[in-house]
């Protein structure tokens, strides 16, 4: 990364700057010796070629594969909404291997196919989507049963010597893009272009790209219906919504193959096919939907147990403490700092006798220091990236010069996950993987891992220009199987900053170091939308900011919406005022106090949002069209959105502002969750807003699960279930997960209980629960309703219990 003032003030700037000079030199010299080829992001000269007309084709069950003057077209149809293309300029399609899939994709349906040939086009026709191929220029063009374009190219794919692919589709000016990952941009990308190449900007501001994590899924929504394009290529890419024309869409890659899946449906359906094809998340302990406390850095051991205790005696509820970099023995990674934390398990066994968990942060750089075990371990059985030549690659991060382990051979995975047993050992819950794009700590912008290194790609072989993208993942992944071996049975807590498709399979994300503005608290929502469009749904910002002072204001509208954000943590830099919620008064501790209180009554409820992604791959926050598909009034609402089935969340994100229009969707009527007062679906209503109150909504028909308030999680015995009921004349269902909270028995052995709840308006007065699965004895002895809007006739509601 181009390092930043405000970074390089925060370190030792000497051992910083001895490193660059080492690395601009060595980097230099290896470069020109061993790095006979270069993928120059996305502009390479030359002519491009296409793939010409159609010479034939041959059908074998759900595939067909056409060839072509100039390449090969294969189509698979893998269910009846989503297929697989693949265009390649060799005469053969190969099945490729790919990280961002998941390893089993043998689950998919045997599709019936007919295939329909006339003077100008072959036609694939499956039940629900039908595929053109133009004989004379190979253009593709998908539609569904009614005729309804979902995807059509505008001129054939071509095709660069240097590697790069280009392909060209229609947009259509009704339709909004979204997805792609980590976006410093607003929830609609259409206009811009965007680079999918994971980098670490330092510090980011609106309109920098790219960033950590990209996610190469388009998913476009127009008029009710979902699109989702994913380009399965981890090369360097760039994608052009629009930007130049507004009925064109642009993917260029600088190599590999091009294969994409196109997806259509309904948005739900589009998520779940896109994630039966990558992933979905693993349920997190239940302590991580808690409240998550950091700074870089705590330090030493006694601020860490200051702040801990200053928690507990201000009753502000805090599950988890995360302490940064500055624990390790000069930013060594799987090492303490003995003279600022003499006693690391002693220390974690007070935080763990006071109800916190511990999070702590781990590099993928490793010091290049003969003395240090990690480093000569890793020399020893040489798990380090290299030059073709054969040199270990040297980069420098915060120790100085490092090397870097190769996440892409799975004996280096299982080496670096059996290094975080000493800290398992002293305690650590959970950790931090960052810096892991790979970012190194230069002043030149983008500096990273020279294309021409060297991987093993699990024995095939590749360079980093092939692996860039999937380095953060691997790492996580490593990281999350090494935690998995070392804990059977419980579940690890991983936290990535980098990522790809299918980072979801193995960590959480939060969206990287942002700033102390409201125009940031307003990148927050967009981001979080667009990141659950892109498969991650499990994640959220730096609450207050990472860099910079937020004015109190600011903080309590920030703490406001971290209540209603998957990943709730609040994290600033070194040099930075103090973020704690007590940090900016009374009256903001107060507002701070309940909306965590908030937070830790309705974990069920949330709870319950994240088992749906885990299950089904939705997201937890999502844009009111996703529930609303047909709402045309919801097609371009950005500052708004769902939390789970039932809450709408309208945060106030500008400054000295005390009210706010919401627009409740139609369909439903909804009630104030603070007035109780309903309101009719399909309205814009003008609410109150000040600074205390964050605009919230819940769908009526809901019933939502509530405990009594904790200052964390266990910290009750909770025998009695309170139901919020909002009455509806419609009968509705709601849902409650349920398991144990922290061990793998859900998935291993079936451990959990799954109960509708169900609010029928004819049945006068009768709440049913029903049983949908039943491996998991409830924890629950009495329920307790309450009840809003109920008819006056009614009397007494009754809860009727069945399995």
């Amino acid at each position: 990364m181009p390092i930043k003032p405000e970074i390089l003030n925060a370190v030792n700037p000497s051992i910083i700057n001895r490193s660059i000079k080492h690395f601009l030199r060595t980097y230099r010299l290896n470069r020109k010796n061993n790095c006979k080829r270069t993928y120059s992001r996305t502009n390479q000269s030359g002519k491009f070629t296409h793939t010409g007309s159609i010479t034939g084709y041959v059908k074998d069950k759900n595939k067909i594969t056409v060839t072509a003057d100039n390449g090969t077209i294969g189509i698979e149809f893998l269910e009846k909404d989503m297929l697989k293309v693949s265009i390649n300029p060799n005469p053969n399609i190969r099945e490729r291997f790919s990280y961002a899939l998941v390893e089993n994709q043998s689950g998919w349906e045997h599709l019936d196919l007919s295939v329909d040939e006339s003077n100008d086009y072959i036609t694939v026709v499956s039940e629900m989507l039908n595929l053109s191929i133009g004989k004379k220029d190979t253009l593709l063009s998908v539609h569904d049963v009614n005729g309804n374009t979902i995807f059509e190219e505008t001129s054939a794919t071509r095709f660069h010597p240097g590697g790069s692919r280009r392909l060209q589709f229609k947009h259509h000016p009704s339709t909004s893009c979204h997805g792609l990952g980590n976006r410093a941009a607003g929830f609609d990308l259409t206009g811009g272009r965007y680079e999918l190449w994971n980098t670490d900007p330092s510090l980011y501001d609106r309109g920098d790209d790219p960033l950590y994590l990209n996610v190469p899924l388009l998913f476009m929504f127009s008029e009710g219906n979902a699109t989702g394009l994913f380009f399965d290529n981890p090369y360097r890419s760039l994608l052009d919504i629009a930007s130049k024309n507004n009925k064109i869409i642009e993917y260029q890659t600088t190599g590999g193959e091009l294969t994409f899946y196109i997806m259509a449906g309904s948005p739900q359906s589009v998520m779940e096919q896109y994630t039966k094809l990558t992933g979905r998340m693993n349920l997190p302990p239940l302590w991580a939907l808690g409240y998550h406390q950091s700074r870089w850095s705590y330090y030493p051991q006694k601020k860490v147990l200051e702040i801990a205790e200053e928690f507990r005696q201000r009753n502000i509820p805090c599950d988890v403490i995360h302490i940064d970099i500055d624990y390790m023995d000069g930013y060594r990674c799987f090492t303490w700092d003995k003279k600022r934390f003499p006693d690391p398990k002693g220390m974690i066994k007070t935080l763990h006798a006071k109800g916190f968990k511990v999070l702590t942060m781990i590099d993928p750089g490793i010091k290049v220091d003969p003395e240090y075990h990690v480093y000569k371990d890793g020399i020893e059985k040489d798990v380090f990236i290299k030059y073709p030549g054969g040199s270990r690659f040297t980069g420098p991060v915060w120790p100085g010069n490092c090397h870097f382990p190769d996440f892409t051979d799975v004996k280096v995975r299982e080496w670096w996950g059996k290094l975080y047993k000493p800290l398992l050992d002293d305690g650590v819950d959970a950790f931090w993987n960052d810096m892991n794009e790979i970012a190194l700590i230069t002043f030149l912008t983008g500096t990273t891992v020279p294309d021409c290194i060297l991987h093993s790609f699990e024995g095939n072989g590749a360079e980093h220009a092939q692996m860039h993208n999937n380095y953060g993942m691997l790492m996580a992944r490593a990281s999350t199987e090494g935690i998995q071996k070392l804990r059977p049975g419980k579940r690890p807590f991983v936290l990535s900053r980098s990522g790809w498709a299918g980072l979801q399979r193995y960590a959480v994300n939060w969206t990287g170091d942002n700033r102390s503005t409201w125009d940031h608290l307003r990148l927050s929502v967009s981001m979080l939308l667009n990141l659950g469009l892109s498969g991650i749904p499990f994640t959220g910002p730096d609450i207050g900011g990472f860099a910079g002072k937020p004015s109190p204001e600011l903080f309590a509208r920030w703490m406001q919406l971290g209540a209603f954000i998957p990943f709730f943590r609040n994290h600033t830099m070194k040099g930075s005022p103090d973020q704690e919620p007590w940090s900016f008064g009374r009256k903001v501790e107060s507002i701070c106090r309940k909306y965590l209180e908030l937070r830790y009554r309705l974990l069920p409820y949330v709870y319950t949002a994240v088992w749906q992604a885990h299950e089904k791959g939705i997201p937890i926050a999502r844009p009111l069209w996703f529930m609303h598909p047909h709402d045309k009034n919801t097609y371009d609402i950005e500052d708004q959105y769902l939390f789970g089935d039932s809450f709408l969340v309208a945060p106030v994100l500008h400054k000295d502002q005390d009210s706010r229009t919401v627009y409740l969707p139609d369909g439903n009527d909804w009630y104030d969750y603070r007035s109780n007062k309903k309101y009719t679906g399909g309205s814009t209503i003008t609410v109150d807003a000040p600074v205390d109150t964050l605009p919230l909504f819940v769908r009526a028909g809901s019933i939502i699960p509530v405990w009594p308030s904790q200052l964390y999680v266990r910290e009750k015995s909770i025998e009695e279930l309170e139901l919020l009921v909002y009455w509806s004349e419609q009968k509705c269902t709601s849902i409650l997960y349920e398991d144990e909270g922290d061990s793998t028995d859900h998935t291993n052995r079936n451990k959990y209980r799954l109960t509708e709840m169900i609010l029928n308006d004819t049945s006068r007065g009768t709440i049913h629960f029903k049983t949908v699965h039943n491996g998991y004895e409830s924890r629950y002895r009495k329920f307790k309703i309450t009840s809003t809007g109920c008819p006056e006739d009614i009397d007494t509601i009754a809860l009727h219990l069945s399995d």
